[in-house]
């Protein structure tokens, strides 16, 4: 199946990497027939990675804690195509710590990123977005948010994580009147550069994950197929929703 993003504008944020999720969905909403906006940090060179994906993509140096920032990267998406149908709140990080260890500058550090990010990216798209039934609001989220970590960082980081589905939810419940659905893909152990410090997956948990029903680790395309068919058609029914892409590795 093919051209699924048909003639749809796509924001995706922490897409500067070519080994990360947001590079990933951007690339395959580009194969299925639609347009992308590529944001990420100055760092992370957003502009070279967009080009290596044709006409269809742009580049947006973001600071997705900075609402003008967002604002900018939106504009971008409404002067090169006059619209903007679909964001995916991808851009994240997190760090290593025990409950006692995260310090006020830590807390703010993750939960500016993971979740005022993901309000801010999409406060500014909302003006812009479709009303005809394609526009559709992606958040990615982490399994560390239902198990309460284990995946990837610390409570703050989980605690951030959470909160993201429940905005999704309530973004959900607000915007499905207008016609724009919200939902959220909580990832399991997925092969990235995901700290922007290092692998995402030390190979002890590689090994584990063989354990796993499905044997294996997750790729950056298993969240990048989520994220198509919740943006697509084929979830034109679906809103509010947490859809859990982990191998088996957690089953609730």
């Amino acid at each position: 199946m093919t051209g699924l993003m048909e003639g749809r504008v796509a924001v995706i944020t922490g897409a500067g990497r070519d080994t990360g999720i947001g590079f990933a969905t951007a690339r395959l909403f580009i194969e299925h027939g639609g347009r992308a906006v590529l944001c990420d940090l100055p760092s992370e060179s957003p502009k070279d990675r967009a080009a290596t994906l044709g006409d269809n993509a742009i580049g947006a140096e973001c600071d997705v804690t900075d609402a003008a920032s967002c604002a900018a990267a939106v504009q971008a998406a409404m002067t090169a195509w006059g619209r903007v149908d679909c964001v995916v709140n991808n851009a994240g990080l997190t760090q290593r710590r025990k409950v006692a260890e995260v310090t006020p500058e830590d807390y703010d550090l993750v939960t500016n990123v993971v979740l005022r990010g993901t309000l801010l990216m999409t406060q500014a798209a909302l003006p812009h977005l479709s009303r005809d039934g394609s526009g559709s609001i992606v958040n990615v989220s982490s399994l560390s948010a239902l198990q309460g970590g284990g995946i990837f960082g610390g409570p703050h980081y989980c605690a951030a994580k959470a909160g993201v589905l429940g905005l999704t939810r309530a973004m959900a419940k607000e915007f499905g009147p207008d016609g724009i659905r919200a939902n959220a893909i909580a990832p399991g152990l997925i092969m990235t550069d995901f700290s922007r410090r290092g692998p995402s997956a030390d190979p002890g948990k590689i090994e584990a994950a063989k354990s796993y029903p499905l044997g294996r680790p997750g790729a950056p395309e298993d969240i990048a197929n989520a994220a198509l068919y919740l943006a697509s058609d084929l979830a034109s029914y679906v809103t509010g929703v947490t859809l859990s892409v982990n191998g088996g590795s957690f089953i609730a």
